[in-house]
């Protein structure tokens, strides 16, 4: 993480990481951090991936999001329904990998792929 948290600060972003362990949690902290329509959530919905409330407040959020899995991709885990949002994409991979592809995702977003040294992803 902390590899990933330095990747960001090199391109310019500023990065707060979160670990919720409710789904109330996980609301209160999404409608904290959708104060700029700039900013960029790595999701890691987990259980709260079927929560009625967190898949009425996504759309509802100015901030784009990646939504992070980090399963076994032979067994992957429910994903929220398309079209929830501001979704850029889904990152999957093992563990870290995941965390890694869905910030490359989010810098590519932003145009900031070229700043510091680029992160592989290998599977």
């Amino acid at each position: 993480m902390t590899a990933l948290v330095q990747r960001a600060l090199e391109a310019g972003i500023s990065v707060a990481q979160r670990s919720c362990a409710s789904e109330q949690a996980l609301l209160d902290t999404l409608c904290a951090a959708d104060h700029s329509p700039d900013d960029i959530l790595l999701l890691a919905p987990a259980a709260c991936v079927h929560s009625p409330r967190l898949q009425r407040l996504l759309p509802h959020l100015h901030n784009a999001y990646v939504e992070v899995h980090e399963d076994d991709p032979h067994a992957p885990q429910a994903r929220l329904p398309a079209n929830l949002g501001h979704r850029l994409g889904i990152a999957q991979g093992y563990c870290m990998q995941s965390y890694a592809l869905a910030l490359e995702l989010a810098l590519e977003h932003m145009c900031c792929t070229d700043a510091g040294e680029r992160v592989h992803v290998g599977t």
